[in-house]
């Protein structure tokens, strides 16, 4: 089932977000996804962040700096995200199991240098962001009212391949 990758964005201009800050541990007993949706990034502390605000409610996209999803290795992290409707996670570098875990799930998770998520951050100043991706030609357009950007992003075929798929299961049923 594949999923949209695109829509408005919301920005995290912190390194190291754990999966503490993502779903915090005691939720980590419910027995469905969809329980976990009202905890997405409850415990995060950020400057000018609300985790029951709007913008997160509308968000499909998160935009952050580096070691985004450092922590623990739990699969809830990724699911939070999926059940609150973002399926795109751009930043400038992942957890290693957090980063597999969104793949896993069919969900995206682009790493850009840097400098690009600086000029995403920037473009976030002149007011809201809609950011789309073109998963066929690996390049991410984000749009405000004063300009836009076009940065183009790398994925191997294998993450590309679970990601069309929509995720690990779906990839091995449709192979095995």
């Amino acid at each position: 089932m594949k999923k949209e990758f695109g829509g408005p964005a919301i920005f995290l201009d912190r390194s190291d977000i754990n999966t503490d800050e993502i779903i915090p541990a005691k939720y980590l007993t419910e027995v469905t996804k969809d329980a976990l949706k009202p905890y997405l990034l409850e415990d995060l502390t950020l400057e000018g962040f609300d985790p029951k605000g709007e913008s997160l409610q509308q968000a499909r996209v998160v935009v952050t700096r580096e070691n985004f999803g450092c922590g623990s290795s739990r699969e809830h992290a990724p699911w939070v995200f999926e059940v609150n409707g973002i399926h795109t996670i751009i930043a400038e570098s992942y957890a290693r199991i957090f980063r597999q875990n969104m793949f896993n799930g069919g969900m995206l998770a682009i790493e850009l240098p840097k400098a690009d998520i600086d000029r995403l951050f920037a473009l976030q100043r002149s007011g809201s962001v809609e950011i789309s991706v073109d998963l066929e030609q690996q390049n991410v357009l984000a749009r405000s009212s004063a300009r836009q950007e076009s940065i183009p992003f790398e994925i191997s075929p294998f993450d590309k391949a679970l990601v069309t798929a929509g995720g690990w299961v779906e990839f091995a049923d449709a192979r095995y």
